[in-house]
């Protein structure tokens, strides 16, 4: 009787792994909406009309995995312009532009997760992270541009040989799923192709011991695999921890130490990333406002032999070459009455903007030039940047999604 049961057991895994493995393509031209019944469908807005020129969004139930999505992109009656991002904001396609008739294929891999990790732990994730789409049962599409045109998606399991990219840290590197908030975590995915995954564990308000008590490097290393790569960026929310045992060479140096140790037993690469620049400006040069942690994760980095990404001095040199008003534009300074709800002027020098998100993704890509040349293999031609030498705010064009929220996440 055992043994019929161990069969069952295995034939059903042996199905569900199976399904997981069938490639499926959704056809907008469904009109389906999204439910657990359904499984697949428009979700969050109104199903869009044939004359629709808005952002729309759209869900399909899977499990936990990297998934490669292929976008059939365009129109046989219409000329649009389409951005894609899924899951919160994560950004994939910006601004393809489609001629009537035109018909254009994107690939790239969404990460997909929940707070699972086995029977009897999961992810201690804030009431915040709830609203979100970060953590639930799906992966969400939204479609975004001048006049957005998709007509279908195909999702497929990834390749398990493909590598991925895990990033651990807090606000500045999180999925900001509201608008006028961002985070270069959520726009690196953009710069690269279809066979390399970025999952983003990052959350608001965490330090490098908060984040391990959450679980969420243990829900992260329960799909890590030799090969993949971690990185590592925290110290704006630990250098506020105060008493006996704090401090830049004590417990923060501790709680990276358990980051790279588990990173390594499961045959992942550790790149530690000092934290991004606050916006201070005095004598007219941006200053260090992270003390000694930027030369702590130095010093540890040396010690371990492990990369190491400079991205406190990279976005030191960032806002350099703005100076001191113009680099409010690569944070969340924007007069009231922007945003719906925004009664007051909001006026952030931690949190980026978009415009700001995106710069620094692409110094992070700087800094994997020079420490993981390997990983840069999977760029999309023709990437060019240097921090002081930033793409101007005053061209940079984004398309503000539906969600809004004036509220200023954790940590600074």
């Amino acid at each position: 009787m055992q043994r019929i049961r161990f069969t069952i057991i295995f034939v059903w895994l042996a199905m569900v792994v199976a399904a997981q493995n069938v490639a499926r393509t959704y056809y907008l031209s469904d009109t389906t909406r999204y439910s657990e019944v359904s499984g697949y469908g428009y979700d969050v807005l109104p199903t869009p009309g044939k004359q629709n020129t808005k952002p729309f969004y759209y869900s399909v139930n899977v499990p936990d995995g990297n998934y490669l999505v292929t976008l059939k992109i365009g129109h046989k009656k219409k000329a649009g312009v389409t951005t894609v991002r899924a899951e919160s904001r994560r950004l994939f396609v910006r601004r393809l532009a489609t001629k009537k008739g035109e018909f254009v294929t994107e690939s790239f891999i969404v990460n997909k997760r929940t707070p699972f990790i086995t029977e009897n732990e999961s992810v201690k994730i804030k009431a915040r992270e709830k609203a979100t789409f970060t953590w639930d049962d799906k992966i969400t599409f939204e479609f975004n541009g001048e006049n957005p045109l998709c007509e279908s998606i195909r999702i497929e399991l990834a390749p398990a040989t493909v590598p991925t990219v895990f990033l651990y840290g807090n606000s500045t590197v999180t999925d900001q799923d509201r608008e006028p908030w961002a985070s270069w975590g959520q726009m690196i995915p953009a710069f690269f192709n279809d066979k390399v995954a970025f999952a983003n564990y990052a959350e608001s308000g965490e330090s490098a011991n908060t984040f391990i008590a959450a679980g969420r490097m243990k829900k992260a290393i329960s799909q890590m695999k030799a090969g993949d790569y971690v990185f590592i960026e925290f110290g704006h929310n630990d250098m506020k921890q105060t008493g006996p045992g704090k401090g830049a060479w004590y417990s923060f140096m501790t709680n990276l130490k358990i980051l790279i140790d588990e990173a390594r037993a499961k045959g992942a690469t550790p790149v530690l990333v000092t934290p991004t620049q606050r916006r201070r400006f005095e004598n007219g040069r941006n200053q260090n406002t992270h003390g000694e942690y930027p030369d702590a994760m130095h010093w540890l980095a040396n010690k371990e032999n492990i990369p190491l990404i400079d991205l406190n001095e990279m976005t030191r040199i960032f806002f350099d070459a703005l100076g001191e008003e113009r680099s409010k534009k690569a944070l969340v300074h924007y007069p009231a009455n922007t945003f719906p709800g925004q009664k007051q002027e909001l006026a952030d020098n931690t949190h980026f903007s978009t415009y700001g998100a995106y710069q620094v993704a692409q110094c992070v890509i700087n800094g994997m030039l020079q420490v993981t040349p390997e990983l840069t293999k999977y760029l999309k031609p023709g990437f060019c940047f240097h921090p002081a030498q930033p793409d101007s705010p005053d061209t940079f064009v984004w398309e503000l999604s539906p969600l809004v929220d004036k509220s200023k996440p954790d940590g600074d």
